[in-house]
């Protein structure tokens, strides 16, 4: 081992720079930086030499080039072991540079702001920092790079230990991270220059930093964690703050995505209740507490133990009624103080905060794991226009049927096919997901509804293949549909509706969630 004596430093990501450059000047080693780094250090009382004394040219073009020059990269790619580079660097005066510390433009933090522009992200394309790790990593042998800080206080203890040195396995092991570091880069620009000009390119590269693990997959045989895509928006799900609560589960994170997906739907306080991925109770009022209890009221037996959403700040009442209950997640916008001491009265609840804007969805694609590949199809996001629905003969909704029935229609899309929901005064009374057939699912909702499917509005997440459906809810007392037509059997369907005076609605558009 040959001990280290020339670094070159430059980050974007400063923390623990100072003391890690502290540490190496104390052990003899030349500091070599660039611009904002330099900068730092300097002003820490840090003794470092500007890169443009070692070019012999000063930084150019805003920073756009400094470290591209064949003094520094003929110094980080000479084989130490070849003595021919070692003489031919010596005859150009270029002395050898061993340690590179580097990290990257902030690109990804950059993109996940909804408001970045194509010209800023542009210029957190970072060109001479991927350059110097590559070359550094590709000469492991003879050079170590960092780019993690992490690892900065492991590596000073390792070169004290060594006078100075790093071990072969160290090395290798920085190179590999280095290299995974630049791929990542590459990759989230890749994927943000694609979503910009091509929708479904020819290759797929995707990026995604671990956040957290998790203590299982959906089962405890199975090993699970999460990850955050690069460019997800600051507004998505990963980014929800957890303050409260044991660290959540594989399916903990599938129904709080259910579940907040739902939420963002309704511009009225609104409660969302989950369990298994699918809404088991749903309710909109002017206020939120009134909205909970509603919600419950659908289906008391599945609320036990399940997820709920709220799209306004939990206030101190909503927040005993929460607590009334067994509840395994809460995610909201905001907690009042009082409602913060009432929830956290129960140990194992999880607490989860994420704001909440409207009419913000992602652009990244929805992705569905197969054997040896991928499916890749747009998130089905937004509020539908139905301005263009049309209905079965003369009959029209009442301004009531016809605000049920839009709520009902947004509950539906996000409930497992085939899905029947029934709703009224902006609740869910039954909700039948995830059957085989659109009968078994009407059968369903039917029976967790009972009396109060007297009245009520359907919603169908995909068309009736026949009119069994509509006529064993009709028995039951609903009294309007929506769905979006397209059966060969529609017009028995419609014939059902006429003769027994219904109201039905088509939107031309279905919400099949598999």
């Amino acid at each position: 081992m040959a001990r280290i004596e020339r670094a070159l430093i430059s980050v974007s990501n400063k923390a623990g720079i100072v003391g890690f450059a502290k540490e190496l000047r104390e052990m003899g080693v030349e500091i070599i930086s660039t611009g904002g780094t330099e900068a730092k250090l300097r002003e820490e009382g840090i003794d470092v030499i500007p890169i443009s004394e070692v070019t012999g040219f000063p930084e150019m073009m805003d920073g756009r080039v400094k470290t591209l020059h064949p003094h520094i990269h003929a110094a980080l790619l000479a084989d130490r072991d070849n003595p021919a580079h070692m003489r031919e660097i010596e005859d150009k005066g270029i002395k050898p540079i061993d340690l590179v510390v580097v990290n990257l433009y902030p690109f990804a933090e950059t993109i996940a702001r909804p408001e970045t522009t194509l010209a800023e992200a542009v210029e957190q394309i970072d060109i001479g920092g991927v350059t110097l790790i590559r070359a550094a990593a590709k000469n492991f042998a003879g050079v170590a790079v960092v780019t993690n800080p992490k690892r900065y206080s492991s590596i000073l203890l390792e070169m004290q230990r060594t006078g100075g040195d790093l071990t072969a396995e160290t090395r290798r092991s920085l190179a590999a991270e280095g290299f995974r570091h630049t791929a990542a880069y590459d990759a989230a620009i890749f994927a943000y220059l694609s979503r910009a000009f091509e929708e479904f390119p020819e290759t797929l590269n995707l990026v995604f930093r671990k956040k957290a693990e998790l203590r299982y997959g959906e089962n405890p045989h199975q090993k699970g964690a999460l990850y955050q895509e690069i460019g997800a928006p600051a507004t998505a799900l990963v980014f929800a703050e957890q303050w409260h609560g044991k660290e959540l589960s594989f399916n903990n994170v599938l129904d709080t995505d259910a579940a907040w997906s739902l939420v963002k739907e309704f511009p009225l306080p609104a409660v969302v209740m989950i369990k298994h991925n699918n809404p088991c109770g749903v309710a909109t009022a002017e206020k939120l507490s009134l909205a909970w209890q509603r919600a419950y009221e659908c289906d008391k037996v599945s609320a036990y133990g399940s997820v709920m959403a709220f799209n306004r700040p939990v206030d101190e009442e909503t927040a005993a009624l929460i607590n009334s209950i067994f509840v395994e997640v809460v995610i909201a916008p905001e907690y009042s103080e009082a409602a913060r001491k009432v929830l956290q009265a129960k140990e194992d609840i999880r607490l989860l905060t994420l704001p909440l804007e409207d009419g913000v969805y992602s652009a990244l694609k929805d992705l569905k794991r197969v054997d040896g590949g991928l499916l890749v199809q747009d998130y089905d996001a937004g509020e539908d226009d139905l301005s263009g629905v049309t209905f079965v003969g003369d009959r029209k909704p009442s301004d009531r049927q016809r605000e049920d029935l839009v709520f009902a229609w947004k509950v539906a899309k996000h409930t497992r096919s085939n899905a029947i929901v029934l709703a009224r005064d902006g609740a869910t009374v039954g909700i039948g997901a995830g059957q085989m057939n659109r009968l078994d699912s009407a059968y369903l909702s039917l029976r967790t509804a009972g009396d109060k499917a007297m009245g009520s509005v359907c919603a169908s997440d995909a068309f009736f293949p026949f009119p069994d459906s509509v006529i064993l809810c009709a028995d039951a007392g609903v009294v309007a549909f929506m769905q979006p037509g397209g059966s060969m059997r529609d017009e028995e369907t419609f014939q059902v509706v006429l003769e027994r005076g219904l109201v039905m609605a088509l939107t031309g558009k279905r919400h099949f969630r598999h």
